[in-house]
């Protein structure tokens, strides 16, 4: 256990998953969704084979037991993936990340009707509270005067994005049992690009010298990030490294002023803010509940 390792690996992977969105974002005027999807998902693959390959870990990497389930895997992400670009040609990239905030906790009910996880009444109301957050952050969209338009639609596409991503963490939960994480990983990306080649006859576009130069630094990058992502959790714990996911915000905050003059709006922060502390809840809670299931097996064990 290295903790403080863990959690650089972890900020590091934060920022490059940032940087990625802000090259999607870039390039959303000039360049299908599908096409953007295909670009992320095709160049990370290379990085995903080296990391393997430099683990010793090829081998396993490229054994799948469940066709299956590593497609389904590969449908409900890409389908993520391409909403939330969408989304990103839509709106201010601090809004995208706050809304997105919402998978998480969408998880929580997923994981309880379809794997039956217990649902506990404090991580319920601390559920209920990160909803909120994000209701938040979504009032001023809704409002009378915001109904119709393209931020409508944009809200509309965070929102499946994150219901895609909650059935995600749902689908490699069960596919973990089975399947080594290498495997996980090399295939979505291959699964993932094959999907996007579907959107071929919806008009893909030859990309201008520095789009296409966006498209590809995009998918090194998010390979990379993954990387960086997965290595984190080999250091230490979830309840160590996943707070950590909410520093996105403030780098979507950052990268959209600096690169995209996108100031975000005080319902941004305060829901922002809102949804920050109901997952801290939730993860403090997850370790104290693991700290006495840890003291509970050590007093049952028998001494001397």
């Amino acid at each position: 256990m290295n903790p403080t390792r863990a959690i650089a690996l972890k900020l590091t992977s934060v920022v490059l998953f940032t940087i990625m969105a802000s090259l999607i974002k870039a390039t959303a005027d000039v360049v299908p969704t599908g096409e953007a999807v295909f670009f992320r998902s095709f160049f990370a693959m290379p990085v995903i084979v080296g990391w393997l390959w430099m683990r010793g870990d090829l081998s396993t990497g490229l054994k799948a037991k469940s066709w299956i389930g590593h497609s389904w895997r590969g449908l409900l992400g890409v389908s993520a993936m391409g909403c939330n670009f969408a989304a990103l040609g839509l709106l201010p990239l601090p809004e995208v990340t706050a809304i997105g905030f919402a998978a998480p906790m969408l998880t929580v009910f997923a994981a309880a009707v379809l794997l039956g996880e217990r649902l506990r009444l404090f991580r319920t109301a601390c559920v209920l509270l990160g909803l909120v957050g994000v209701m938040v952050v979504l009032w001023p969209r809704l409002s009378l005067d915001s109904l119709e338009g393209a931020a409508l639609f944009g809200v509309m596409l965070v929102l499946a994005s994150a219901a895609l991503r909650a059935l995600v963490q749902v689908q490699i939960r069960r596919m973990i049992q089975v399947e080594e994480t290498s495997a996980i990983v090399f295939y979505f990306s291959l699964t993932a690009t094959l999907f996007s080649l579907l959107t071929l006859p919806f008009g893909w576009v030859w990309p201008a010298p520095w789009a296409l130069a966006m498209l590809v630094a995009s998918g090194l990058i998010g390979g990379v990030a993954q990387i960086f992502l997965t290595s984190a959790y080999r250091f230490a714990g979830a309840s160590v490294v996943a707070p950590f996911d909410y520093a996105s915000i403030l780098f979507a905050i950052v990268f959209g002023w600096v690169f995209f003059a996108e100031v975000p709006t005080p319902m941004v922060i305060l829901g922002s803010s809102i949804v920050v502390a109901a997952g801290g809840l939730i993860i403090w809670r997850e370790r104290q509940l693991g700290l006495r299931r840890g003291q509970a097996r050590s007093n049952m064990t028998p001494h001397g």
